[in-house]
């Protein structure tokens, strides 16, 4: 679960979960030159996909420690052993900043763990099973055509918009993880206190949460 670049200063919450899962993808590298409507066709489905998967229970091994406001990382997938590395610097840094910005509604105290947490598990998930094709095939992207013959491609940063859309549906977010992690690339960043984080806010969406 990485921090991305944010813009400074800007009101991030004016921008919806999928605008930032398309910024997400714009921003990888093989997607440069890529058309931005395609780019939000494969946020959606990408956003889709993650919201529709049941519950993951996560079986690696979990290790908290800190250093992840030095690496720009609030948790880790590592698969050899497999093991979710929670950095509790970032997370603590990341309640402060909703705690700043106002956003306890969209992420009540303690959800960024369990959302760093849920995020891992889905990569976990993604890495050992028959998932990883199912979200090829939702993404509808073809990396060969032979006739009638469809392989289906892979899309890179699809599967962080799906891990995040997970998180958010099955820890009852208000708004997707990608949105705290915008947040805390800009406070990195700019290093400005978390008491005067600046940046309006629309109420909360709270046609957007589920219940666990």
């Amino acid at each position: 679960m990485t921090v991305k670049n944010a813009p400074v200063g800007a009101d991030l919450a004016a921008t919806d979960d999928i605008g930032w899962a398309v910024r997400l993808l714009a921003a990888t590298p093989t997607h440069d030159h890529r058309d931005p409507e395609l780019l939000r066709r494969w946020a959606r489905a990408a956003d889709a996909f993650g919201s529709a998967l049941p519950p993951v229970a996560c079986r690696a091994r979990i290790v908290e420690r800190d250093g992840g406001l030095e690496l720009g990382l609030l948790a880790r997938y590592t698969s050899r052993p497999p093991t979710v590395e929670l950095y509790t610097d970032t997370i603590d840094l990341a309640e402060r900043v909703v705690d700043a910005r106002g956003w306890r509604d969209w992420y009540p105290p303690g959800s960024v763990r369990a959302a760093a947490l849920a995020h891992e598990a889905v990569h976990a998930h993604l890495h050992h099973g028959p998932a990883k094709a199912a979200l090829k095939r939702a993404l509808g992207h073809s990396a060969l055509r032979l006739g009638r013959l469809r392989v289906p491609g892979h899309v890179a940063g699809a599967e962080e918009v799906a891990a995040h859309a997970y998180a958010r549906t099955v820890c009852g977010l208000g708004r997707s993880p990608l949105l705290l992690t915008a947040a805390l690339a800009a406070e990195t960043e700019t290093g400005t206190p978390t008491g005067s984080a600046a940046g309006s806010t629309p109420p909360p969406a709270r046609d957007a949460r589920r219940e666990n």
